[in-house]
């Protein structure tokens, strides 16, 4: 069940981030085996002339308005190898889908437990029942 933010330009292109969806989406399903309906997402388009990203080069990456973040929140449990093959993938798959350079897809994981999420109903539908 993962939760998914991007942010990016709009670049006068409405269809960049729907496009950056899919790809992050087929990515999750390809990678970590993901349900193809287990589809959550949160896409913001923001203005280059008011500059709300900002970026920069950082570990010899050299990032530019192009970019666009990836937060991506899921359940712990995957392996680093895993982690890797999913960075990969999203960064090939914005490439091909929404023509994000790969030096520009920035992504981050962050990981909870079952306990941590509420799919509706006021419910902690993943986590063990009482005892």
């Amino acid at each position: 069940m993962p939760l998914v933010r991007i942010d990016a330009y709009a670049a006068g292109d409405p269809d960049r981030l729907p496009a950056l969806g899919r790809a992050v989406h087929q990515a999750l399903t390809e990678t970590l085996g993901i349900p193809p309906d287990d589809h959550f997402q949160i896409l913001t388009a923001h203005d280059t002339a008011a500059g709300t990203l900002r970026y920069g080069g950082y570990l010899g990456v050299p990032r530019d308005a192009g970019i666009a973040y990836v937060a991506i929140t899921l359940r712990a449990g995957r392996t680093p190898e895993q982690k890797r093959s999913l960075y990969r993938r999203i960064a090939q798959l914005a490439d091909a889908h929404a023509g994000v350079e790969p030096r520009n897809v920035f992504v981050t994981l962050t990981e909870n437990e079952p306990a941590d999420w509420s799919l509706g109903h006021g419910e902690a539908q993943y986590a063990p029942g009482p005892t």
